[in-house]
């Protein structure tokens, strides 16, 4: 009978852990989701919602490191002027993986659709649980 409670106990444990997994990529997913729409209507600002608002964001692209959330936002408004340079954008997530209690790392690829010439690259972006909101805290793109 102890055998059975702990195999119960044991599967019980397993599911509860797969339902939080999940949920939190669903979370993950809606965050991606926020910034394609807030990117989409040209709201810079909107779409730098889903990063860490921190010095400590740490952003990695062709023109090397930018640490910090207004900076991140400095670039991206320089490097995206109008809605002719920001476009469509459309993310494809190809995985997201756990890393530890707290935090995952997403790989994909985005695309953006625009009058300036179109744009693909691909993303490795590390997301982590802050004040119960799922964050960008480290983001790769190229």
């Amino acid at each position: 009978m102890k055998s059975l409670l702990l195999l119960f106990s044991l599967l019980l444990s397993i599911n509860t852990i797969s339902q939080t997994e999940n949920n939190d990529k669903e979370l993950i997913l809606a965050t991606l989701k926020a910034q394609e729409q807030a990117w989409n209507k040209g709201d810079l600002e909107g779409f730098m919602q889903g990063y860490w608002k921190s010095d400590s964001l740490k952003f990695y692209g062709k023109n090397g490191l930018t640490l910090g959330w207004q900076k991140t936002l400095h670039n991206y408004k320089k490097a995206y002027p109008s809605g002719e340079y920001t476009g469509n954008l459309k993310f494809t997530i190809d995985v997201i993986t756990k890393i530890e209690n707290g935090s995952y790392y997403v790989m994909g690829q985005y695309n953006l659709t625009r009058k300036a010439g179109n744009a693909d690259g691909v993303f490795l972006i590390i997301f982590k649980k802050i004040n119960d909101q799922w964050k960008i805290v480290d983001d790769m793109s190229c």
